[in-house]
């Protein structure tokens, strides 16, 4: 019999601007309270195709040396659920005039179950056992450097490989360990146009490497518009408007190049931010 490997934590077309969700280092980054929420729909039309819906909450902290953050994140992905709650702190500290450097921890649980027995068989088969509130406790760590002009980042927001499924000793399902490099830089063509070059690196046992590019522009400091490639997956664009000093809002769309493409209609994702300034 042969085995397959697939996407096991969610993937963010507008990651750039959804970095909590994987580095916890990045709490606090923006100087200001913000809440931010986002919705995935992965390959629209494909049957027990992907979906999730993120919250998130970051804040610096009074003395401004450490900041705290926040995720829930709600994940659907064929017969299997994971509901996740993270709780992030970061300590920051200057590295120059308008550098600085952060060190993050996060900590929480995230809830797997899964209908194996509603999966569609072509005789009986013993392991389609369900999956029931399975409880995965989990910690991770990130680094994040940035000024106003450039920002790096390095993560693993999941250190422990929890066990989800076992037959016997053998252990047939579990979570794998994934890590996160991205980076960006911001260019000033001319007084009202600025151009951002960005990356993010995922890498993870027992899949190759993903890379996304990231050619962005931000005109009057109001609109971004920018295109994206993963390598060897997917190409898109994306768009956000800032409506004003505080609100915020954006939409993806990718289309994948592999064979998944012939039978869906692109990946859609909705983002929504807001900078509470007291």
């Amino acid at each position: 019999a042969g085995n397959a490997l697939a996407q096991q934590d969610a993937i963010y077309s507008q990651y750039m601007f959804n970095t909590l969700a994987f580095n916890p280092a990045y709490a606090g980054s923006g100087d200001v309270f913000t809440a931010m929420a986002l919705g995935r729909n992965q390959w629209v039309g494909f049957d027990g195709a992907p979906t999730t819906q993120t919250l998130s909450l970051n804040s610096p902290l009074p003395g401004g040396k450490l900041a705290m953050g926040g995720n829930l994140i709600h994940d659907v992905a064929g017969p299997a659920t994971q509901n996740s709650a993270f709780l992030d702190i970061a300590y920051r500290i200057r590295t120059g005039k308008d550098t600085r450097l952060s060190f993050g921890l996060s900590g929480g649980i995230n809830f797997f179950q899964a209908d194996l027995a509603s999966l569609r068989t072509v005789e009986t088969d013993p392991g389609n056992t369900n999956i029931k509130g399975k409880v995965l406790p989990n910690f991770g760590f990130g680094l994040f450097w940035h000024s106003p002009r450039y920002y790096l980042g390095i993560s693993a927001p999941k250190l422990l490989e929890n066990t989800i499924g076992t037959d016997g000793l053998v252990v047939t399902n579990q979570e794998f360990r994934h890590y996160y490099l991205m980076g960006g830089y911001v260019i000033d063509i001319d007084r009202d146009l600025k151009f951002k070059p960005s990356f993010m690196l995922r890498a993870v046992d027992g899949a190759p490497l993903s890379l996304d590019l990231n050619a962005s522009f931000l005109l009057h400091d109001r609109i971004w518009l920018g295109v994206m490639y993963r390598v060897g997956n997917a190409f898109g664009v994306f768009a956000q408007y800032q409506v004003n000093e505080q609100l915020r809002i954006g939409y993806a769309f990718d289309m994948t190049t592999t064979k998944i493409g012939a039978y869906s209609a692109g990946t859609h994702e909705i983002m929504v931010s807001y900078d509470f300034r007291f």
